[in-house]
Parts: structure tokens; sequence; C-alpha cells
């Protein structure tokens, strides 16, 4: 029986990674700093999971002290600028999962976020997509900077199942990353998967389906198969 969904937010429920990425970079240039993320290099610091994380990984790639960088300051840059980008409009849910949503919160399953990214984050896309706060959509948001490990650790996984009060085996995870999908199945959680534009070409096996776009799901009872 299936009693919930838990939704990845980047590159999941919307294509946002392109604006984090761009987030960065203006985030960079108000610094004063010469750095500037290519799409390339991007696809290569999403491997590491959580953007305090990959300013953290970038300056030591730069042969920088990390210490002497201010990671939390730009972290806090890059989501205004984050927020402000969503503001202005510049996102759609991906294909599909509008129509999941409805069907599930129809069929009485409880829908949830387990992501790495931050709560105003989550707040700023479910704004700009749905209309409405984040707690008004998901009975349960899971964030990572709320765990002792990020993604492909299971934690936030595991205090999504926590806060929703559900057994791993009655939930299902939509992810479109391979951290995301080892966080999940490290859960005890089926997993579906939907590459997204950063993650094509990552090797999803051990996915309990993996589709190009949500809507080749088949709605609800797509998602009810997995668990069959």
């Amino acid at each position: 029986m299936l009693e919930a969904l838990i939704f990845d937010v980047d590159g999941t429920l919307a294509e946002t990674e392109e604006l984090h990425r761009r987030a960065f970079n203006t985030a960079f240039a108000d610094a004063g700093l010469s750095w500037r993320w290519s799409r390339d290099d991007y696809r290569a610091l999403l491997k590491t999971t959580g953007g305090k994380e990959r300013i953290t990984r970038f300056a030591a790639e730069q042969e920088l002290d990390p210490a002497q960088v201010p990671v939390a300051d730009l972290h806090r840059a890059k989501t205004a600028a984050y927020v402000a980008l969503m503001a202005q409009g510049a996102i759609a849910l991906r294909p599909g999962i509008a129509a999941l949503i409805d069907e599930a919160r129809d069929a009485g399953v409880a829908l949830a976020i387990a992501t790495t990214t931050t709560p105003a984050n989550v707040e700023a896309l479910c704004r700009a997509v749905f209309g409405r706060a984040a707690g008004e959509v998901f009975a349960v948001i899971a964030a990572g900077d709320e765990v002792a490990a990020k993604k492909p650790a299971p934690d936030v996984y595991l205090l999504a199942l926590q806060r929703l009060g559900v057994a791993a085996d009655r939930a299902v995870a939509l992810e479109d990353s391979l951290n995301g999908l080892r966080s999940a199945q490290a859960a005890g959680l089926a997993c579906v998967v939907s590459p997204g534009l950063y993650t094509n070409g990552e090797d999803f096996t051990g996915a309990a389906r993996q589709v190009t776009e949500f809507t080749d799901l088949g709605g609800l009872a797509g998602v009810l198969a997995v668990l069959a």
C-alpha cells in the first residue's frame, strides 16, 4: 500500500540546477571573485551535494585554503540571488509532476520533500510554480542542513519518513540523480528516477524504475506498480 511520495527538489520537481549555477556566479561576481562556473564545471561539482560543500570543494581545487574563503557568506548571497531569479518566474515544474501531485493528493497519499537544498529555496520554488507556500503543498519538508550527512547518505530520507510516520516499504522516492538514488535506496525506499539536465548519462542501475519524463510513469498507477 502506498502511503507517501517523497520528492527530491532540484532537477526532480523542476530543472532548477541551471538557476542555481547562475545564482552562484552572481554571488561570486558580487563578492569580487573571478570564479565563474560553466555548465561543465557545474555538472562536475554536482557530484558533491550541498551548495556550501560545492564552494568548499571548488576553493580546494583552486589550491585555496577553504578556511579563508567566506563560504557561508557566499552561500547566503547565492540563495538570495536564486530566490530573486525564482521571483522573476524563470522556472516551471517538470512534465508530469503537477498531475502526479494532484492525483496523489486526491488519493490520500501524503506528499513530502527530501532535499539537500535549503528550506528558503524550497519555499521560493513552491511559490513560483504552485503559487502557494511549501507547507500548503507538502506535508513534510526535510532539508539537508537538518541532518548530519547529505545525499548519498540516507539521513534526509530517514528524517522525512520519521516526520511522515510512514514505513519505507509504504513510500516511493522520486529522484533525478545518482546521489539521490543511493540516498533513497540506503533508506530502504523504492526509487523512481527521471534524469535531469545535469544528470543525464549517470548510471541508475538499481532504480525501481527509470523514465525519461515523469509523464512516462502513467500517473499514480505507475508508482503503485513499483511497490507491487
